[in-house]
């Protein structure tokens, strides 16, 4: 049995992603090898976060007593907690439980897509604003599938150029749901939806975050 640092666990809407708006228990995890400039969970990512220590039968346990199927496995950078395959795993044996893990783009997945009935990925491209992007594993890219998702997070309009370049290099929006969103405060979304019109993009979507219009934008649990 493993133990994983759970710095957070409760019940809300997805923010984002491709089922923005349904409800999921979201287990964060401890720790991030990244530090983005726009970071809004940066107080989880140190391994000093106070973190409360679950095995994965006490994690199933918590999601299986909410009621609700869909769990949001997220971070910090969930991916690279020691023994999440074990997690992982012990979910895909869960039938009634629809698992995604949002991971950051620069953490193999491959080995994670291949677990018989494997998570959805909510995988992020990191771009320039962030400060990270040349951490990318661009490798990720062939492991997708039509339940997953890439996300773009844009500090500037000018960076939807390389958004799109991503895209028809990659062929992503054939292989999966593809999202762009603003950096909270930072961007118009409608200079957004103009530069999609623009570029008559009709393979890419725009999506807010859904809990920071709903809540205050820091506040933690939702």
């Amino acid at each position: 049995m493993a133990v994983f640092n759970v710095v957070e666990k409760f019940v809300s809407i997805n923010g984002e992603g491709q089922h923005a708006g349904e409800l999921a228990v979201f287990i964060r995890l401890r720790g991030c090898n990244l530090s983005c400039s726009y970071c809004d969970t940066r107080w989880a990512c140190t391994d000093e976060a106070d973190a409360e220590a679950m095995s994965e039968d006490e994690i199933i346990s918590y999601v299986k007593s909410t009621g609700v199927r869909r769990v949001t496995l997220t971070g910090g950078e969930p991916l690279l907690t020691e023994d999440i395959g074990v997690l992982l795993e012990a979910f895909s044996r869960e039938k009634n439980i629809l698992v995604e893990i949002e991971t950051n783009g620069s953490v193999f997945i491959g080995d994670f897509a291949k677990i018989d009935n494997p998570p959805a990925f909510t995988l992020d491209y990191k771009l320039a604003g962030s400060g990270m992007e040349d951490k990318m594993d661009l490798s990720n890219f062939k492991y997708l599938q039509k339940k997953d998702t890439v996300k773009f997070v844009c500090s500037n309009v000018s960076e939807l150029d390389k958004v799109c370049e991503i895209v028809d290099e990659f062929s992503l929006s054939e292989k999966c749901t593809v999202l762009i969103s603003p950096v909270f405060g930072r961007i118009e979304p409608a200079d957004m939806v103009d530069y999609l019109i623009e570029h008559k993009r009709n393979d890419i979507r725009l999506q807010l975050q859904l809990h920071k219009f709903i809540w205050d934008p820091n506040k933690r649990g939702v």
